[in-house]
């Protein structure tokens, strides 16, 4: 069918991919098109079925950030979701500074795990809450004093349009392509965003932001 969600799983516990795969089977909207263990598996994968989704393991072998890096870079248009064990709040914001799409932990059941695959096809994006609250917490922590709407008012309509994209987990080079700008152009406006709202990261820039104009509802739906 055309309009199924083509999705690749990857994981190096045998057992529990499998029930992954069977959990995505049994919805008749997902078909599974590839599986592996390792980063290099999702790769290879990712270029050459061009899934609209993969989901990966933080922790498999080559690591699951690196493969989602390497899959943004080389197939754009693949949405990655992590499903992980791992609660780490450094590995968190590491994967969403590359523009994953999704991180889940794998406590998750199986109708919330279809749900944001959906939301994730869709263009939504979305963290466990928990962890969602954390980062924010930090991010608060970070920018002490610091009130979201004030200082998003102080960005310019470019860089306004700039961190719309990035929030959307786009890369430098797509929101280049977007509006029609260098790579270069881009970067500088980053700075200038990322200055003016005190922040130390593009994660922390799009935190603020979801925060200020009350979107975090995207990441903890």
């Amino acid at each position: 069918m055309g309009d199924q969600i083509r999705i690749a799983v990857f994981d190096d516990h045998p057992l529990f991919r499998e029930g992954v795969i069977h959990t995505l089977q049994s919805a008749t909207d997902v078909q599974v098109v590839g599986e592996g263990a390792t980063a290099a598996d999702a790769v290879r994968v990712a270029q050459s079925h061009m899934p609209d989704i993969v989901l990966l393991d933080v922790n498999m072998p080559g690591g699951g950030i690196e493969a989602a890096r390497e899959v943004r870079q080389n197939c754009a248009s693949v949405k990655t979701i992590m499903l992980t064990v791992s609660e780490n709040e450094k590995d968190v914001a590491a994967a969403l500074q590359i523009g994953v799409n999704a991180y889940i932990l794998k406590g998750s059941s199986g109708p919330e795990l279809l749900q944001i695959v959906r939301a994730v096809r869709n263009g939504e994006s979305y963290v466990t809450p928990a962890l969602a609250a954390r980062l924010l917490a930090q991010v608060k922590q970070s920018t002490q004093g610091v009130r979201g709407p004030s200082d998003l008012a102080s960005l310019t309509y470019r860089e306004n349009q700039v961190l719309k994209l990035l929030s959307q987990g786009l890369t430098n080079k797509e929101i280049a392509n977007c509006l029609t700008l260098t790579e270069k152009t881009v970067k500088h406006y980053m700075t200038e965003v990322m200055q003016k709202l005190k922040v130390r990261n593009r994660v922390e820039a799009v935190l603020l932001v979801r925060k200020g104009s009350d979107e975090l509802r995207g990441l903890m739906r």
